[in-house]
């Protein structure tokens, strides 16, 4: 399995890029924001897309003189061509790498619309922690205080661990399941459903967890920032990805501006999404 950290989002760029051709050119982020919890796009072709926004990734950000190295282009962001943020996305500047997803995220929803026959089957209005198949008895593995997914599986009472960077998040019947990111290698592999947030695609934590992935298992990403066109991460295992689309993308980014979240838009700005291979949605 290949496990290059930028592989899967440049064989996403690259799929996005084919897809539109020379289109492409003449698409502009028409409005950027950088909100508390997500940061978002609509481009000129009508087109919006999120991803999250790292805010503790940025140890720039406790002074302004420091943190304007953080975000060089404000101020400028808006007319700016799509094909530049995609690029910016391996700047190794993670704001501007989220607007990169963004912007990529917005494009990958234009390309869909573009593929009737695609290879895999989208649900619009569906939520992937439903739509996870968890058996009494099998093991599950999420990576992220993905809340909804932990209540399930609380309420379920099924066998789980929880791999979180930042413990402080998770409620006392979460941290019961809770396990560090280093142990990984240790539950991972045992894991009958591997549900992961889709914050891995932006701090290029994914391929070092898919690595550890067993053949067969159900492996959801899921989130936001995981939007975008699913054919690289498919090629490496994962078997669904939920998303979102952006169905009124000026109402949404002035949701996220005023620090909202998925509970403040869903439903009316924005609507879920889940993406799987044709042969796993027999």
């Amino acid at each position: 399995m290949d496990t290059g950290k930028d592989l899967m989002l440049r064989e996403t760029v690259d799929t996005v890029r084919n897809i539109l051709g020379d289109e492409i050119e003449g698409i502009t982020v028409e409005r950027a924001v950088l909100g508390l919890f997500f940061t978002g796009v609509k481009l000129s072709c009508g087109h919006g897309g999120l991803a999250f926004t790292p805010i503790k990734e940025i140890p720039e950000a406790v002074c302004c003189p420091s943190s304007a190295k953080a975000m060089p282009l404000s101020g400028k962001l808006s007319g700016r061509g799509a094909q530049a943020y995609l690029d910016d996305i391996f700047s190794g500047n993670v704001l501007k790498k989220a607007l990169g997803i963004a912007v990529l995220n917005a494009l990958s929803t234009y390309c869909r619309e573009k593929m009737p026959g695609s290879i895999y089957d989208i649900f619009m209005g569906a939520d992937a922690f439903d739509m996870a198949d968890i058996t009494p008895g099998s093991k599950t593995v999420v990576v992220g205080a993905l809340v909804p997914m932990l209540k399930r599986l609380i309420r379920e009472e099924r066998d789980f661990k929880v791999l979180e960077m930042d413990p402080s998040t998770l409620k006392p019947r979460e941290l019961e399941h809770y396990a560090p990111p280093s142990d990984a290698g240790k539950y991972v592999p045992e894991a009958d459903t591997l549900v992961i947030t889709g914050v891995t695609v932006l701090n290029d934590t994914l391929p070092d967890i898919l690595k550890y992935a067993r053949t067969g298992a159900e492996i959801i990403v899921t989130g936001p920032t995981a939007s975008m066109l699913p054919d690289a991460f498919f090629k490496r295992g994962v078997t669904m990805m939920g998303g979102i689309v952006a169905t009124k993308p000026d109402e949404l980014l002035d949701v996220i501006a005023e620090g909202g979240s998925g509970y403040h838009f869903f439903g009316k700005s924005a609507e879920r999404m889940v993406i799987r291979n044709k042969k796993q949605s027999i």
